[in-house]
């Protein structure tokens, strides 16, 4: 099992991933690795991160790397759990430059969603701290839910009805 991952950990990590990426690429940051870096959480089991697009050499950088830090790295992002949005690149939020490497928070509308359709404890407690923050709104998800409804067929797995109940229920909740 590998050691839990620390701000400072992720700091290391994505400095030496941009030195191994050999061409311009972007990799969006998702669940416990933004909660760290905005500060809700002092560690995260996972970086959970998506290339887009794609630099060659990453992928040697991070077979090396996940030994290196003693970490578990994830190709996770929302759009793995639920329908992309269609704004979802233009509104994550620059993190900085590492290398070749262009970094981000994954567009946290779309990671409250991916929380809200996987509905752990855990992941509502992230959605509640990305609101406290100012991060999301009641009307982004609300948005967002009713964008996604429409490709939700693409997604098996995921129970529209049920979906829409914690989404209704989840909003009802908020003062």
């Amino acid at each position: 099992m590998s050691s839990p991952l620390d701000v400072k950990k992720l700091m290391m990590f994505l400095t030496k991933l941009g030195d191994g990426a050999k061409s311009d690429g972007n990799c969006y940051l998702t669940g416990g690795t933004s909660a760290l870096l905005i500060g809700w959480r002092d560690s995260t089991l996972d970086a959970d991160i998506k290339f887009d697009p794609e630099p060659s050499g990453v992928f040697d950088a991070i077979s090396n790397l996940k030994y290196e830090f003693d970490i578990n790295v994830e190709l996770a992002s929302p759009d793995n759990f639920i329908p992309p949005l269609k704004l979802w690149k233009s509104r994550s939020q620059f993190i900085g430059k590492f290398g070749k490497l262009n970094v981000f928070h994954y567009d946290f509308t779309a990671q409250a969603l991916s929380k809200l359709a996987r509905g752990h404890q855990r992941d509502i407690a992230d959605i509640h701290a990305m609101l406290e923050r100012g991060l999301i709104s009641k009307q982004s998800i609300s948005e967002g839910f009713a964008e996604i409804t429409l490709d939700l067929k693409r997604y098996p797995a995921i129970d529209e009805n049920e979906l829409r109940h914690r989404v209704l229920r989840f909003l009802g909740e908020l003062k």
